[in-house]
């Protein structure tokens, strides 16, 4: 997707917007909370100083000559980005390699003691155990009076609007105060999604996780259903290979929530069991692949990633994050068709996604005209909308 002027890719460097709220005003109070989770040390505490003093007014440095993954980053524009300012590069870019420092900051890499230690983990594991999460489980109880294409739709939006889930989003200002209940969706290609998944068949399903806890538990609730009623006859969960933006998926969150819903009574207990008999059996796989973690547009995956989704009947794309690297972290028109946006993606793709930055692509002109009149364009940013997109069309068409 070339950088044409309808299409810019989003810079952090304007005072005002959304990027740079997010780089001067978010970040800062994540390294607080971060800084505050923890017994860290001299050293870590004055790491952290660093990172927060360079949020500020520094300029991207170059990772540590032993860092495990420096050639991956070498290879996704470090180089070029060093010594420049965190608002001048494009903001994902400049918003992931934050959390790859904050990592370094306390010692998440080794070596130590402290290596390996998920520096978010206290955060999901809170809203993991909240009683909200309770609340959650024992809805499940009632879908078992609904038809199977009722269920699959409850699972379905339980999965989207489990994407609000995000601890990152509600650490900041913008992200912590009350919400009214979701409103329609502004965009919606279910019918498309389930028609490519139908019952009887041999399908593959690759989910891409987003957040973990209250996301990632109606993540793989859909999954059981799918599995259970033979829309799917196998599943591929990815995850991050380490922790990233404060609430992302890692193996250790699967862990996490396959032991809450086996500890939860009723229906979800069952769920849990069905979702273990899977990973038994290889019906379900989980994966971390290093480009999970990549500041890069989707466009620019692996070979052997690329060839992981070319060979699925589904790709499902959960979150924020994961859209701005699917269509491309660009200032689209929200008229852009979706389908153009994704028209390089090797399979059938679907983005499951609760709006909280300014990418959007697929409106209508009406549908954008009614969300602009209501709310300016704070819908965009709000988390309180959402969207169900499925793509590219030569897939839907047969072509």
């Amino acid at each position: 997707m070339p950088d044409t002027p309808l299409a810019p890719v989003i810079l952090g460097n304007e005072p005002g917007s959304f990027p740079h709220g997010v780089l001067a005003e978010r970040h800062p109070a994540i390294i607080r909370r971060v800084r505050d989770a923890f017994p860290y040390g001299p050293g870590q505490h004055r790491a952290l100083d660093e990172l927060l003093a360079s949020c500020a007014d520094g300029v991207i440095e170059p990772l540590p000559a032993g860092a495990p993954d420096r050639d991956h980053w070498d290879d996704w524009d470090l180089p070029e980005y060093v010594g420049r300012s965190w608002y001048d590069v494009p903001w994902l870019w400049s918003e992931s390699y934050f959390y790859r420092r904050l990592l370094d900051a306390v010692g998440y890499f080794g070596p130590g003691t402290w290596q390996g230690i998920d520096p978010f983990r206290p955060f999901k594991q809170a809203e993991l155990d909240a009683p909200e999460t309770d609340e959650e489980l024992a809805a499940l109880d009632a879908l078992g009076e609904l038809s199977e294409r009722e269920r699959g739709d409850a699972l379905l939006h339980g999965s989207l609007w489990g994407n609000r889930a995000d601890l990152g989003f509600r650490f900041s200002s913008a992200g912590a105060e009350a919400r009214e209940p979701a409103p329609a969706l502004v965009a919606d290609d279910s019918e498309a999604l389930w028609s490519l998944l139908p019952p009887g068949g041999a399908a593959t399903l690759v989910l891409v996780a987003d957040n973990a806890g209250r996301e990632l538990v109606p993540d793989l609730l859909l999954i059981a259903h799918l599995l259970t009623e033979e829309r799917a006859a196998r599943a591929v969960l990815h995850v991050k290979p380490h922790a990233y933006y404060v609430s992302d998926a890692t193996t250790a969150d699967v862990v996490d929530a396959l032991r809450r819903l086996r500890a939860a009574p009723g229906a979800a207990a069952e769920y849990g069991r069905v979702l273990r008999s899977a990973m038994a059996d290889g019906r379900l796989d989980v994966r971390a692949h290093p480009f999970s973690c990549a500041p890069l547009p989707y466009a620019r995956m692996p070979d052997d990633l690329r060839a992981e989704f070319a060979a699925a009947t589904l790709t499902v794309v959960k979150g924020d994050l994961n859209y701005r690297r699917l269509v491309g972290d660009r200032r689209w028109p929200p008229t852009t068709p979706f389908q153009r946006t994704t028209a390089w993606f090797p399979g059938p793709v679907a983005a499951l996604r609760t709006l909280k930055s300014e990418v959007i692509t697929g409106l209508s002109a009406s549908a954008e005209a009614a969300l602009v009149a209501a709310e300016g364009q704070r819908w965009r940013t709000s988390g309180t909308h959402a969207l169900i997109q499925v793509g590219p069309s030569k897939y839907l068409h047969g072509q």
